[in-house]
């Protein structure tokens, strides 16, 4: 994984030491919310319903055992003894104050880590594949440009003030497990018929009120002009985006309106001129970055495990990803016990997951951009051993993909913008699902959960979104079916009428029924809408 240099270092030491002096001002009041508020937006500080919320980078979502522990030691010091992790790929702590805000940034800087560009508009955290490195469809490992893209963008003295927020995703395989279509910008990493590794551009997708699949604007990118036409996508939208409208001010809405034709038009044309300004690719900069990225000395040993005990092979058949290396694999840790909050982990749990990464993975941890922790690089000969410590302490639910792996956003628990609660509603539906056993019987089916029309919770990509609104005070459900984030990309499609909080829990179970009744063989739930279309499912829930 990329370690700082003495540059990246200096910069965000240098970023703590302004902070703290902001924060200062503040807290003395020379400073009023009003003027405090970009700043503290620039270093991830939020003012929410109960307290400040601090949005932690973790760039691509890779951590090592040592970060992991400065996390578990943050939310025990300055939190209520526990962090959330988001769909993308960060950390949140709900509960923090002012006065230690500058103190946590600081902790953080002594294992090369930081909240800037967490907020704000400007390029946010890059996310990319949380299995890259160790999966075994993918071209190269995406990381590295991820990287790139990361110290190009930061302080990026032309970006900083976007129309509105930025999000980038990359890839390198066929198979999106990092939502890319649904990003303002998303990056493939593909082959021509040469066999030359380049880049595939996806520009101007994104959910929340308005949302869209980011249409491919070019098919093929020398992997050393990634940058340069990343930047040119960026000029012509920082020229041409909204800032009177901030509902109209994403570059989804400036893809739209231009149209997908001319918006390529003016970027190649201005690709075009950075290449004749004489921009140097920076090639020396990523061959030193891709040094950071070589893979484990891995070992040859088994490549299956004795099933014998069910709990462990069921485990072990969900929670499981194929590797690169046969003897090898990806071993997903669920956030997602049946009852609790999808992406929390306490502080003790934390430290357990450091612990397991430093003797099973290498040293190695991913955030899940579905709010999971993934360890990489797992040896076969050791998944039992894994298993037994993760399921002792809680961690061990055997539910990836499944009704019980939801996504949700904070909601209104939490956050000022929301209109309705995430959090129960996410736990009613994976006891229901749970104390019926019907988990297995659904098989994948993906289930996410927004409080509002942000989207935090990508309700819009799920089999089955559930979208919180507000109803002449009360809180309302919207039941949304036929979403994916994945390579077929699909934007859910609303049901009907809402439903309240016992009502939707209710009408979840509704639509999985008509999924078991009307599946063929093989089918996901997915699949079965596909065909048989929304009408079954109205009639069921509506009557």
């Amino acid at each position: 994984m990329y370690l700082y240099d003495q540059y990246d270092q200096a910069m965000v030491d240098a970023r703590v030491e302004e902070f703290r002096d902001q924060a200062r001002r503040r807290l003395e009041g020379k400073l009023s919310e009003d003027q405090f508020k970009p700043l503290r937006l620039m270093n991830g500080l939020y003012l929410q319903l109960h307290a400040y919320m601090l949005r932690v980078a973790i760039p691509y979502g890779t951590l090592n055992g040592r970060q992991m522990r400065a996390l578990a030691d943050i939310a025990e010091t300055y939190d209520r003894g526990y962090g959330h992790f988001t769909t993308r790929q960060n950390i949140q702590y709900n509960w923090i104050k002012l006065e230690d805000a500058a103190d946590i940034l600081a902790d953080l800087a002594e294992v090369e880590m930081h909240a800037i560009q967490t907020s704000g508009n400007c390029i946010r955290n890059i996310s990319s594949d949380h299995f890259a490195g160790a999966a075994a469809d993918e071209l190269v490992d995406p990381r590295p440009y991820a990287e790139l893209l990361r110290q190009w963008s930061s302080f990026h003295p032309e970006f900083s003030y976007l129309p509105r927020k930025f999000k980038i995703a990359v890839i390198a395989s066929e198979t999106d497990r990092a939502a890319m279509k649904l990003h303002d910008i998303g990056i493939r990493i593909v082959s021509n018929s040469e066999g030359e590794p380049g880049a595939a551009f996806y520009v101007g997708g994104g959910m929340g009120r308005t949302p869209m699949i980011a249409p491919c604007i070019r098919e093929f990118v020398p992997l050393d002009r990634l940058v340069t036409y990343a930047e040119a996508c960026l000029r012509v939208y920082n020229r041409y985006g909204r800032r009177d409208n901030k509902y109209k001010a994403r570059i989804k809405i400036l893809v739209h309106e231009l149209g997908a034709e001319e918006y390529t038009r003016q970027v190649e044309e201005e690709f075009a001129h950075l290449l004749e300004q004489g921009v140097e690719p920076p090639i020396a900069e990523l061959d030193r970055i891709r040094t950071y990225f070589a893979d484990p000395d891995f070992e040859d040993g088994p490549k299956s495990v004795d099933r014998s005990d069910p709990d462990f092979a069921l485990w072990v058949e969900r929670n499981t990803v194929r590797h690169k290396h046969d003897a090898y694999v990806s071993a997903v840790i669920s956030l997602k016990p049946v009852g609790g909050i999808p992406g929390d982990a306490s502080a003790e749990q934390m430290r357990l997951m450091a612990d397991l990464a430093e003797r099973y993975s290498f040293d190695e941890l991913r955030v899940m951009h579905t709010q999971n922790i993934v360890l990489p690089h797992v040896r076969i000969a050791d998944l039992h051993a894994l298993w037994s410590a993760l399921d002792e302490a809680g961690l061990g639910a055997p539910n990836l993909d499944t009704i019980e792996d939801i996504i949700a956003c904070p909601g209104l628990d939490y956050c000022s913008l929301a209109n309705a609660r995430s959090i129960p509603v996410a736990q009613r539906i994976s006891e229901r699902f749970a104390a019926k056993g019907r988990t297995a019987e659904l098989g994948e089916l993906k289930l996410k959960i927004s409080g509002c029309i942000n989207a935090c919770g990508h309700h819009h990509a799920g089999h089955i979104g559930i979208l919180g609104v507000d109803r002449k005070g009360v809180e309302n459900y919207q039941l949304l079916l036929g979403g994916s984030e994945a390579q077929d990309t699909a934007l859910a499609k609303i049901t009907g009428p809402g439903f309240d909080e016992d009502g939707i829990v209710d009408a979840v179970e509704t639509a999985a029924e008509v999924y078991l009744r009307e599946r063929e063989d093989g089918e996901r739930f997915l699949d079965t809408y596909r065909r048989i279309g929304m009408t079954p499912f109205k009639e069921a829930l509506y009557g």
